[in-house]
């Protein structure tokens, strides 16, 4: 088995993570590296702070050079950083001295890295985004066409009371729409340049360095925090945070898939299910269980991840080598899930027939509750209580049912008591209004295009 799953051949369809993944490799971290380089010599130049031949020839080149990764595993592994074999294999490249010289001027090894990452972190939400908006769409059209189709409703992993299939989509949706509905704040807040220099005091920028910072976020198209943010990982964390929610909610989405198309429920059908090598009988979950693993590998990343955020003094190599263990795993893992999700979303189809005998198959014990107000209507409550426990006991021991048992009783009460399409409460209207949602979401977006 391959160190990671993102990384492996043999998994590459269990676990896809499409473009993203090659947002995470060596070469593209060591050209977002230099793109933030030609970045900020293109910037230092307009300002005078080095000769604008030099920071026109920088910047051309940044664009140009390729660096084998490999050629800067030595350094790296003496340095700790790429930053300064990275630097002096540019310039070599570059085969200009008297323009690289320049290069890396007034910079510290981390405020090029975390910027690069910064690039990276932005495609990378770009392209989680795109799936997590086709499997929210998916999931408004079915909540919509099956808002009125009543299911089992099911707590603690028993029958509870009815609600409808539209309603569960539902659930599964919104976290989804919050998600979405955070990126740009997220985007804004988040996604920050980083240029402070040595120990954050950004001494060897120069009396403009804060101007230098701005045009660098400018000419990136990234936020400009106004201050130094080496030990303060909030952005990071915070990014972390959406990414690791999402696939959360990713999650929840296969626990209850796996749960509805197994161990005798199957009140939902999945195309293209995973086969057994020995029992041709079975088909497997295997996309839903496929989330739920990732979700779970995402929360412990995660709580590494805030470990790593506590830095000893100015800079701490051993919590900064721990972010780089665990935030590509994440970013990865959310990728995996969204990308996913976007296809099990479009896969998913209700079975009405096994949603009707789950409500059936109870001795209507699933209608105990709404029995229960209804006779508080004529007795006090836990009198109306203890009477349907009674009930429910009898119907138990007699293997009879409970609307039979109330006829016998109370043959005055509604009839619609024991039907189910009366007995969602507002579960229709939570599916018709996150289908609604999901509509505005999309409008939205039509709108910003526009």
């Amino acid at each position: 088995m391959a160190g990671s799953v993102f990384d492996s051949p043999l998994y590459a369809h269990l676990f896809p993570t499409q473009e993203v993944g090659r947002l995470f490799t060596d070469s593209a971290a060591i050209r977002a590296m230099l793109l933030v380089e030609g970045a900020l010599a293109r910037a230092q130049g307009e300002q005078g702070i080095i000769p604008k031949d030099s920071a026109a020839a920088i910047h051309r080149a940044s664009l140009e050079v390729q660096i084998e990764p490999g050629s800067l595993a030595q350094a790296t592994g003496q340095n700790g950083v790429v930053v300064p074999a990275l630097v002096a294999a540019f310039r070599d490249e570059m085969q200009a001295p008297e323009h690289a010289q320049y290069v890396h001027w007034g910079a510290t090894s981390q405020d090029i890295i975390d910027t690069g990452l910064m690039l990276r972190l932005r495609q990378s939400l770009a392209l989680i985004e795109t799936d997590v908006r086709a499997a929210i769409a998916d999931l408004g059209t079915l909540a919509q066409t099956h808002a009125d189709l009543p299911m089992v409703a099911r707590t603690y992993g028993q029958d509870a009371t009815p609600t409808s299939f539209g309603a569960v989509v539902a659930e599964w949706g919104a976290p989804l729409v919050g998600l979405l509905n955070e990126l740009g704040g997220l985007r804004e807040n988040c996604l920050l340049v980083s240029l402070s220099g040595a120990s954050g005091t950004s001494a060897a920028l120069g009396p403009d360095a804060a101007q230098t910072r701005a045009a660098l976020a400018r000419a990136l198209g990234l936020g400009d925090p106004g201050r130094s943010w080496h030990t303060d990982r909030t952005a990071i964390l915070r990014l972390a945070d959406w990414l690791t929610r999402a696939t959360l909610a990713f999650g929840k989405l296969g626990e209850d898939l796996v749960a509805l198309t197994t161990n005798g429920v199957a009140e939902v059908a999945l195309a293209n299910r995973g086969a057994s090598s020995t029992m041709p009988q079975k088909q497997n979950p295997v996309a839903p269980s496929a989330l739920v693993a990732l979700a779970r590998q995402s929360v412990g990343l995660n709580s590494v991840l805030q470990t790593s955020s506590v830095h000893h003094h100015q800079r701490d190599g051993a919590a900064w080598f721990g972010e780089w263990m665990c935030l590509p795993q994440i970013v990865l893992g959310a990728a995996s899930s969204a990308n996913i999700a976007q296809g099990l979303c479009r896969a998913i189809t209700p079975v009405p027939e096994q949603m009707a005998k789950a409500l059936t198959s109870g001795l209507d014990m699933i209608h105990a509750e709404a029995l229960v107000f209804a006779l508080a209507t004529q007795m006090r409550r836990p009198e109306a209580q203890s009477l349907v426990k009674k009930l429910c006991r009898e119907a138990q021991g007699n293997h009879t049912r409970l609307r039979d048992l109330v006829a016998r009783d109370w043959p005055g009460l509604d009839p619609d008591l024991f039907d189910e399409k009366h007995q969602m409460g507002d579960a229709p209207y939570a599916a018709r209004a996150f289908a609604l949602q999901v509509a505005a979401l999309e409008s939205d977006r039509e709108s910003d295009r526009d």
